[in-house]
């Protein structure tokens, strides 16, 4: 008996010897620049970068050969100073950015047509039916993207009962264009002073079908096109959409618009004719 327990003692002990000395030979080290970025990063775990987590996002940029393309939407441009610091890189250039809703389909200008008794999702809705209202591009307001939301930087407006992004708290991670099934959420350029200019809809039905389901729907008259000295403004199956790159600020094409589907964000107040005539 006793010697039997002492074979297997020697046997555990031989084993073991062989494991470690395996592990020593065949291990595989880790970048220590891997956990230097882990620690730089806010640890939101979002997946806005587009990697699996903080800890997948920092791998990449340690194999990276270069950190262009590269970008951390919750640290921003402080926090990729930092990883470009500690790959003796160069960071370039982060566009800010914030999330905005495309729907401005308020309850008074589009009218419901029938009452969703269902789960309340917007993607378990959309997947059953195109909406209670005669739109069919429009939001569900369910609320998919609240929930998606791990900053509390959007919510649902229970008056207009369409989803409104809260810019101070929105660090564009995308996770509420990731959950919005009928994809009218859109990371745009947060713009100089932070303001914006976007066509606040999806509507591509032609002009009279999507008139008579949303009165503040585009219509795809063409006239903020012509007005867009700029080439930023173009019509795609009856729905004007403005280019963020090439758009200069200037607002001439929300004057035009029939319907005010152009929405303008954080700019001053537009002067009178009084106030014009006096200056």
């Amino acid at each position: 008996m006793y010697i039997a327990i002492i074979l297997l003692g020697i046997i555990g002990a031989v084993a073991a010897l062989i494991l470690f000395f395996l592990s020593k030979k065949f291990e595989v080290k880790e970048d220590p620049r891997i956990a230097q970025v882990l620690e730089a990063l806010p640890g939101a775990n979002c997946g806005g970068c587009g990697y699996p987590g903080c800890g997948g996002f920092a791998v990449a940029c340690v194999k990276a050969e270069t950190l262009e393309g590269l970008s951390c939407p919750v640290g921003g441009a402080d926090t990729m100073k930092s990883v470009a610091v500690i790959m003796g890189q160069d960071a370039g250039e982060t566009i800010p950015q914030v999330a905005v809703v495309r729907c401005n389909g308020t309850c008074e200008v589009r009218p419901r047509t029938n009452t969703y008794d269902g789960a309340q999702s917007c993607a378990i809705a959309s997947s059953l039916y195109s909406g209670d209202t005669g739109c069919s591009f429009g939001c569900l307001g369910l609320g998919d993207c609240v929930d998606a939301c791990a900053f509390d930087a959007i919510h649902i407006n229970l008056t207009t009962g369409l989803a409104e992004v809260t810019e101070e708290k929105c660090v564009a991670c995308g996770a509420c264009v990731k959950a919005c099934p009928k994809n009218i959420i859109e990371m745009r350029k947060k713009g100089p002073k932070s303001r914006r200019i976007f066509v606040s809809c999806i509507n591509k039905d032609k002009g009279g079908v999507a008139r008579k389901a949303c009165k503040s729907a585009c219509i795809g008259c063409g006239k903020c096109e012509k007005e867009c000295a700029f080439e930023a403004i173009t019509i795609t199956n009856n729905l004007a959409y403005i280019d963020d790159t090439k758009c200069r600020l200037c607002r001439k094409c929300v004057a035009v618009c029939p319907t005010e589907a152009i929405h303008e964000l954080n700019f001053p107040p537009r002067k009178t004719a009084v106030e014009n005539t006096n200056n």
